[in-house]
């Protein structure tokens, strides 16, 4: 009977190798279709059919552990020596069929995953193609460098270059919202990136092509609106200068000649024209020449037909000569002492009025007393200084323009959140319009705005009145971000619910609801577009601080600026880290207690164990592992495929395997591999190479890395001299008897402290599924039997410290205590880890 059955089981594996081969070729012989439901159905039906034979292979296995199981009771049921034989050659020859299935099945799933993989990847580059033709942002991109083309880059008047201005802040405003969605494409791009597709050049080139286009719009849109700005600051002083000339030339021919015979009469004209000149603006308390040189740093043929800078310039050095000229005069006339002399009248042929040769360029009219001298020329060391004046001023104009950009898009996206949050938010409990509202939306509220009224408390109360602030002191702003650096974590919150509002929001954009509401705003866009400003203004900061930073080389207060720089840099990092930390699934328990997420990236990753029952070597081809280093523990993620459908579908990270940083310890070199790096786990039990994409992103992991675990160390150094200094003390006041009561009970607290930073207790495991190192023992009348290779499931722990634990591979049931448990497990218990079958820990990761 035995002979047969073994029979049976050879004739069953190899129905099972011939199943593995067809389904082998089948996928091998595959054409990739062109549409995404066809993948989709490929994916679906292939994952099927290799479930079915996972199936099958588990029932042929189970089959022969069966086998197995009777030979040995048979064995132990002969007394016989050549039927002991007969025996052992039977259990070889089950033993090494089983060894075949297991071969195949191991190459039967490394075949299928790559197959599903390249599907996988084919789907989704196919949807991001698609992306670029539904959205068409190159095209739209350069629908908007067009239109910023058709500015004009110059205006004859201010207000002619106001409107322009106004013109180019609705086009960027566009720009900006158009950018946005880009940015969107680009990071779903770099997340197909470091999931290693195959198509990793074209989806590079894609992202490139579109940042291109992205910074040649901001780029032009920036130079237009400084080269505007500059010149609407031009005109405004050539406007001022024209005023300023036309009241000299008028103040002149107005003062008559005769009253000038007196010296109060001179002397009252005199003061007339100081007058004048202490009402000079300060643009042009200068040399006209500064003008000229402003002039010229702007200078364009267009620009030079518009603005006749020439003629203004000549009109105020005129001007100036003619005060000049008529002050000397005067003032010799207001010092003649009083004697008696003979009037002079004027001769007939002339007026009695003195008129500005800017009035009578033909007729150079003189009055008596008074002459006009040439020009006073610059000399080369006065040029040199209005020039480095100029410079500093243009200087000065640009860095408080970007600040006054800075506050004046503060107040816009306050008042743009207050719209939406009245606008929107608020009319989800208007009872006249809860009959337009979808029921997909009802008490939807704090998934489809998330915690914007939070970020408008902040930025309305307390940031916006910190920026005003610094009209007056414009240095000061690195400051203001400073101080409310810790603020600015609201965004955090409203990145990670951003997925699910975009979720519902394309579920209901099409709703009555929506439309009237944005009816009523009179916006031009909907409502998708103002809940993207939030992201879009935390990209803004970071951008015009960097502005800011250009002009401000020598400023007293660039360190504050840097270090607000830098902080809005970490918070955009934490932001898109956060992103990616929630979309890990499969880890039980709560992710917040391993503290803030510092790094997160791809790797590859070896993993070897050096000693105790689960030794092996490291495998030859790495692993693609996701780790995300948070304060308290490394995590190991592996990429999956994404769930949802269309738009919808989303990244996550599958939960492998948890290292308490407590227990790390690094090797930063690796011979042979610069991007190498070892992390080992309980004293080189547990060893993990871990090469880096780069040099450089190895050499920032470690880093970090590094300040956890000196960290860690100066905080058992302190607990370590709090016991010391505590034991030393009690020493000196306390009864020996007493002395040794409370120096236990230091020492058991100081060594449970040191339990906790280590990060596990003795003999604490964690539930999950696990595969048995060594066989068990009988303790009990209620304990189960575990075979060494045995797949146990630990479900929960009773009072009294023992766990109900289910043999998945006997289909038993029963408690087992911990302490043998543990021995059961080895280290598997003692952390919640995520390595493969086979490597000694949960074999369902």
């Amino acid at each position: 009977m035995t002979i047969s059955a073994i029979e049976s089981f050879a004739v069953t594996v190899k129905e099972i190798a011939q199943l593995l081969q067809s389904f082998g070729t089948e996928l091998a012989e595959t054409e990739l279709p062109d549409e995404a439901d066809a993948i989709e159905f490929l994916l679906r039906s292939h994952t099927d059919k290799y479930r079915q034979l996972k199936d099958d292979i588990r029932s042929v296995m189970r089959e022969g552990r069966h086998l197995l199981s009777n030979l040995e009771a048979a064995k132990a049921a002969k007394a016989d020596g050549q039927e002991d034989k007969d025996i052992k050659q039977d259990w070889d020859t089950v033993q090494r069929l089983l060894a075949q299935l297991r071969d195949m099945e191991m190459a039967f799933d490394g075949f299928f995953e790559k197959h599903h993989l390249k599907l996988q990847q084919y789907l989704q580059l196919m949807r991001y193609e698609m992306s670029f033709h539904e959205v068409q942002p190159v095209e739209i991109l350069d629908q908007l460098s067009g239109q910023e083309k058709e500015v004009a880059a110059v205006g004859g008047t201010v207000v002619q270059t106001e409107q322009l201005l106004k013109d180019l802040e609705t086009l960027d405003t566009r720009a900006q919202e158009e950018m946005g969605r880009a940015q969107i494409i680009i990071l779903r791009g770099h997340q197909l990136a470091t999931g290693h597709h195959y198509a990793l050049a074209l989806i590079v080139q894609r992202c490139n092509e579109l940042r291109h286009h992205c910074d040649v719009l901001t780029t032009a849109i920036r130079a237009k609106r400084a080269t505007l700005t500059r010149i609407h600051h031009l005109l405004l002083r050539l406007e001022e200068a024209r005023r300023w000339c036309d009241e000299g030339a008028y103040l002149l021919a107005n003062q008559l000649v005769d009253k000038f015979q007196s010296k109060e009469g001179a002397q009252g004209a005199l003061q007339d024209i100081e007058r004048l000149q202490e009402e000079t603006p300060l643009c042009l308390s200068q040399s006209p020449d500064v003008l000229s040189l402003e002039f010229e740093a702007i200078l364009t043929p267009q620009l030079e037909v518009c603005i006749p800078i020439g003629v203004a310039t000549e009109k105020l050095s005129a001007m100036q000569r003619m005060i000049h000229n008529r002050q000397a005069c005067l003032r010799k006339l207001a010092d003649i002492q009083v004697r008696p002399i003979q009037l002079v009248a004027p001769r007939p042929e002339h007026s009695p009025r003195c008129k500005s040769p800017l009035f009578s360029p033909k007729h150079s009219t003189k009055c008596n007393c008074i002459s006009f001298n040439k020009g006073i020329s610059l000399t080369g060391a006065s040029l040199s200084l209005s020039l480095s004046l100029c410079i500093l001023l243009t200087v000065l104009c640009v860095f408080r323009h970007i600040i006054k950009e800075l506050i004046e898009t503060e107040r816009i996206y306050v008042e743009e959140l207050l719209s939406v949050l009245l606008g929107y938010r608020a009319e989800m409990d208007n009872p006249a319009l809860s009959n337009l509202l979808p029921s997909a939306l009802r008490s939807k509220k704090e998934v489809l705005f998330g915690n914007m009224p939070e970020i408008y408390k902040f930025h309305s109360r307390t940031f916006l009145q910190d920026l005003e602030g610094c009209l007056e002191t414009p240095e000061r702003v690195g400051a203001c971000f400073l101080r409310r650096k810790e603020k600015f974590q609201v965004y955090e919150r409203y990145c990670q619910n951003k997925p699910h509002s975009e979720l519902l929001w394309r579920q209901c954009s099409a709703s009555l609801f929506f439309q009237e509401c944005q009816k009523k705003l009179e916006h031009k866009l909907g409502l998708d577009s103002y809940l993207l400003k939030p992201v879009q203004r935390l990209t803004k900061y970071q951008l015009l601080l960097k502005e800011l930073l250009k002009h401000s080389a020598d400023s007293d207060y660039i360190s504050e600026l840097q270090g607000a720089l830098e902080s809005m840099l970490d918070l955009l990092k934490s932001v898109n880290d956060s992103m990616h930390q929630i979309a890990i699934t499969g880890y039980e328990g709560e992710l917040s207690d391993l503290g803030r997420v510092l790094m997160q990236g791809s790797f590859s990753v070896w993993i070897s164990h050096k000693r105790g029952p689960t030794r092996m070597k490291a495998r030859f081809k790495p692993m693609q592992r996701h780790l995300f280093l948070h304060e308290h523990a490394l995590l190991f993620c592996k990429r999956r495929e994404e769930h949802g459908e269309g738009h919808d579908r989303t990244p996550f990270y599958s939960f492998k395997h948890c290292l308490r940083m407590s227990a790390v310890g690094i090797t930063e070199n690796v011979k042979g591999d610069v991007k190498k790096f070892e992390l080992w786990y309980s004293g080189r039990e547990e060893v993990y190479v871990v090469q880096a994409p780069t040099f450089q992103i190895k050499i920032t992991w470690l880093t970090e890395i590094r300040k956890i675990l000196t960290n860690q160390q100066r905080l058992l150094q302190g607990f370590y001299f709090a016991s010391t200094c505590l034991s030393a003390s009690m020493l000196g006041v306390l009864s020996i008897p007493l002395v040794f009561y409370c120096g236990v009970m230091l020492l058991s607290v100081c060594f449970s402290v040191y339990l906790v930073l280590r990060g596990h207790a003795f003999l604490s495991q964690v539930p999950g599924r696990y595969r048995a190192l060594v066989e068990s023992s009988v303790c009990s009348t209620d304990d189960l039997i575990i075979k060494c290779g045995d797949v146990i499931q630990l479900l929960d722990q009773d009072t009294v410290g023992k766990w109900l634990v289910r043999n998945v591979s006997r289909c038993d049931e029963g408690r087992v205590s911990a302490d043998n448990l543990h021995r059961i497990l080895g280290e598997s218990g003692r952390a919640h880890s995520g390595r493969m079958e086979g490597e000694g820990l949960p074999v369902d990761q």
